[in-house]
Order: C-alpha cells, then structure tokens, then sequence
C-alpha cells in the first residue's frame, strides 16, 4: 500500500476518523460519495465515470494502539474497453482488512537495508500493519486504495479482438535457431 495516510495527500472520499476515542466494541463508519467526489475518483483512477461509491467499515481497536478496518468497497463505475475504447460499465465489489498502527510503534518500524534484520512475509498471510500518525486515520483513503486494487486494468468488451494489424506477423519472427540445426539433421548434414 501507498502512504496514503499522510495529509499532503488527500484522497477524493477522505474521511478523517479520531481513533483515540474509539468505543471498545468499535464503530461502523459508512462512506457515499457524493458528485464531486465521483467525478474526482474518476480523473484519479482514469475512469470514464464513477456512478456510485460506498464503503462500509468496521473500525475497532487492535492490540494497544493499533487499529484494524474490515470493510466492503462497493462501486459502480464505467471504463474504457482497451480494445475498443467504448464506455464500459462494471461493478467493483471489494471486500478488505487492514491494519495501523501508530508511527512510532515498534511494529511500523521498517528494516533498513544492512541491519541484518530479514522480514519473511506469507504472501497468503496477513499484510504488515500500516503506520498512520495519531490520533487521525483517514480511513477514505484506506478504502480508496481497496478500490484501486480491485480495478480491472485492462477491461476488455465481450467479444472484443484486437484488429489483424496489430496481431504480429510470423514472417517477422526470427528464425528459430534450433530449427535450423533440425534442417541440418534431416538433410543428413552434421
């Protein structure tokens, strides 16, 4: 994940939440972004349009001063077809669960190369916690960058083909040096 958290960057459906005061049994947080804020995420992510976006986040405390979200990114969007640039309209469901701590806890603390510190990371196992700097988290951004991740790069129409003239043209392809030596073979040549 980008630093997102940070406020020199602000996301188009930022919602600053004050994690300090958190209830014990935690809070639901409900995001809908308005027209603007469409039309913004948009222009952010290169999209045709944003027609709806919702996030709906679980926000408790983890460990001491931790903070976990566990939410669903909900969006109805339109894309460019990579084939055939036509508007294409898709629905992005995401769900996600993130964890940040406070930037000077022990566990934000990245290795710094030489410190012969390894980090082994399960790439089926849970993410390293994020650092956000207390007591606000902007937890907009966090389901931002869910969002961003669940978007199809390449959207492609149903039945869509590149045109012929763009497909390579075997007679450009080199000549496959093993081919030659299969030549030499059966021509009784060695």
């Amino acid at each position: 994940m980008t630093d997102r958290h940070e406020p020199d960057t602000i996301s188009p459906v930022s919602h600053r939440l004050n994690v300090s005061v958190l209830p014990a049994r935690g809070r639901r947080q409900t995001i809908e972004a308005d027209a603007e804020q469409r039309q913004a995420l948009a222009a952010e992510h290169d999209l045709v349009s944003v027609e709806r976006f919702a996030a709906d986040i679980e926000v408790k405390r983890w460990q001491r001063d931790g903070v976990r979200l566990v939410g669903t990114v909900d969006a109805e969007i339109t894309q460019r077809c990579v084939v055939t640039l036509d508007p294409l309209p898709a629905r992005v469901r995401a769900p996600f669960e993130a964890v940040f701590v406070p930037d000077d806890s022990p566990l934000s603390r990245r290795a710094e190369p030489g410190e012969g510190a390894d980090i082994i990371v399960d790439a089926e196992g849970p993410d390293l916690p994020e650092p956000f700097t207390p007591p606000m988290l902007d937890i907009g951004a966090a389901a931002e960058e869910f969002f961003a991740l669940a978007l199809d790069p390449y959207p492609r129409k149903k039945g869509a083909e590149p045109p012929g003239d763009f497909a390579p043209d075997p007679a450009d392809a080199p000549e496959n040096p093993f081919a030659k030596l299969a030549a030499l073979k059966t021509n009784g040549e060695r």
